[in-house]
């Protein structure tokens, strides 16, 4: 496959993410809806979550299990400091940034924007290990490998843009320009992900990413969960919740029925 093809695919798979975020600007939805909504976007991201752990701690584990077969120490010793390294700055990270920036706009949680941004930015580190994903595989001739991966990655975009989002609905409706800027935090990875992948195939360096999202993502749900604790309607916090997961598993399919 063509760097240039390999681009274009890594632009496909990060710009669906724009589907999901037009709902941002519907007006007056019902407490119900709202509450549905973010249960939803709670649902994707805990799937997230156990969907990039997962991918970060195959590889360790290889690693980990070459010391048997005389494999590299150093290696799995890095790996395993990257994983929980990352893990740790991803969820401390952000939960030192409301507090730096406390004089914004109070608890994060009550301050839609922020929070959207703080999805984003997960979505964002998990995107960029989907674009080492697909640039390698390209690089390596694995042509139907690269396509199906791309397909499958789209699809988790466009359930995740509605994710970042969903704490805006029934807020003042953001701007097209906010829009944008969400959608290049979240999506614009995937495809720099896709250059990187394609000139260095790393291992660690996917880990590193991987595991920055993963800890950043706990972060927001927790922010979420808390949204949702105070809502009046339980029973439609579990529905959201158990559709979100729906959701991202349905999506993940795709990838894993291409060995991806």
């Amino acid at each position: 496959m063509t760097f240039t093809r390999t681009v274009l695919l890594g632009f496909i798979a990060g710009a669906t993410i724009i589907l999901g975020l037009p709902i941002a600007r519907w007006q007056r939805p019902s407490d119900r809806v709202r509450t549905l909504l973010t249960a939803l976007a709670t649902g994707v991201l805990v799937f997230l979550v156990i969907d990039v752990f997962s991918a970060a701690y195959q590889p360790v584990q290889e690693a980990v299990r070459a010391l048997h077969h005389h494999g590299s120490a150093s290696r799995a010793g890095l790996d395993v400091a990257v994983l929980l390294g990352g893990a740790a700055v991803g969820l401390l990270g952000l939960a030192l940034y409301p507090r730096r920036s406390s004089g914004a706009g109070g608890p994060l949680a009550r301050d839609p924007r922020r929070l959207s941004l703080m999805i984003a930015t997960g979505i964002g580190l998990h995107n960029m290990g989907e674009g080492l994903a697909i640039g390698s595989s390209a690089r390596s001739g694995l042509l139907g490998l690269s396509t199906v991966l791309v397909i499958g990655f789209a699809l988790h975009n466009a359930t995740e843009g509605f994710g970042i989002v969903s704490p805006l609905v029934g807020a003042a409706p953001p701007s097209w320009r906010y829009l944008a800027l969400t959608a290049l935090i979240g999506g614009g990875p995937t495809t720099l992900g896709t250059l990187v992948g394609w000139a260095w195939s790393s291992p660690t360096l996917s880990i590193a990413f991987l595991s920055l999202a993963g800890g950043s993502i706990i972060f927001v749900i927790a922010q979420l969960l808390g949204v949702t604790a105070r809502s009046e309607h339980q029973t439609t916090v579990m529905v959201g919740i158990a559709l979100g997961l729906v959701a991202g598993f349905v999506t993940d399919l795709v990838v894993g029925f291409a060995g991806g």
